[in-house]
């Protein structure tokens, strides 16, 4: 068994085929963990979720790039962002549905931004501290993304640790082995995608595999984006998963099955997943 921790079947890229994805993903016992980035896709991931009575999950949060009216051009797929206001209310009615397992994603995202838009920045630190008093009012654990902001999320973590009772991920690591160190402290869980498969420019992110314990790992594949080796290139779907769990077999010298039965626990834990 795997879990995708971290999936976005619930986007435009899924559209027509969401539901054949999700059944050949449970066919496969492969369960998937649908995360919202917005109001409508974490409605959408929750809706999913509900359609099935186990195996697919959803997580309900704001993330930062949709603060802000932008033009984001990923290598799957290019998008306009329209700017929203996070409403502490109506997030917690979604979040409180049945299937709902935790807040997220949401965090600092200064990748898409330019260096010196403050207002920005001040912005995303803000609606990230509200939706990790969401999370922790909930009783639930936080989904983090970060990107070009690792330093700042950990001084924001450090300064909310009492907001961090139920623990959480920080998904799609990219940062370095020493915070890596930092984040498990607070209490969460490393997310690793199929960047740790794209070889050269995967060394760092397979160093931090290397040195941490599989216990604080969960896998993800992040889809549609990041397909990893050997579909890059391709939309990437939560089957991938399994490319993601070889990859840590061989970096940390143990079994596939080992890795797939301490993550699929790790997650479990996390998530409270019945």
């Amino acid at each position: 068994m795997l879990i995708d921790s971290h999936a976005h079947v619930n986007f435009v890229a899924f559209k027509d085929d969401s539901k054949e994805v999700l059944d050949d993903c449970l066919k496969n016992d492969i369960w998937v963990i649908n995360v919202g980035s917005q109001f409508s896709t974490s409605k959408r991931a929750v809706e999913m979720a509900q359609k099935y009575e186990k195996g697919i999950y959803a997580v309900v949060g704001l993330h930062p790039i949709h603060l802000s009216n932008l033009d984001v051009d990923e290598q799957e797929v290019s998008f306009k962002t329209r700017e929203e206001e996070f409403d502490h209310d109506k997030y917690k009615k979604l979040a409180q549905q049945e299937k709902v397992v935790a807040i997220g994603e949401t965090g600092l995202d200064y990748f898409h931004i330019k260096k010196d838009d403050q207002e920005s920045k001040e912005r995303q630190k803000k609606v990230l501290v509200q939706l990790l008093q969401l999370a922790d009012e909930l009783k639930l654990p936080i989904v983090l993304h970060c990107r070009d902001a690792y330093d700042e999320m950990l001084e924001i973590l450090e300064q909310n640790k009492n907001l961090l009772n139920s623990k959480g991920v920080i998904h799609c690591y990219g940062g370095s082995f020493e915070q890596a160190e930092r984040f498990i402290s607070l209490g969460m869980s490393i997310g690793i995608t199929g960047i740790v498969t794209f070889g050269k420019k995967a060394q760092e992110l397979q160093e931090v595999v290397k040195s941490i314990d599989i216990k604080d790992i969960l896998i993800e594949t992040d889809c549609p984006y990041l397909a990893p080796e050997p579909h890059r290139g391709k939309r990437n779907q939560p089957q991938y998963v399994k490319h993601v769990a070889e990859k840590v077999a061989e970096i940390k010298d143990i079994s596939y099955n080992k890795v797939s039965e301490i993550t699929t626990e790790n997650a479990i834990n996390l998530f409270k997943l019945k």
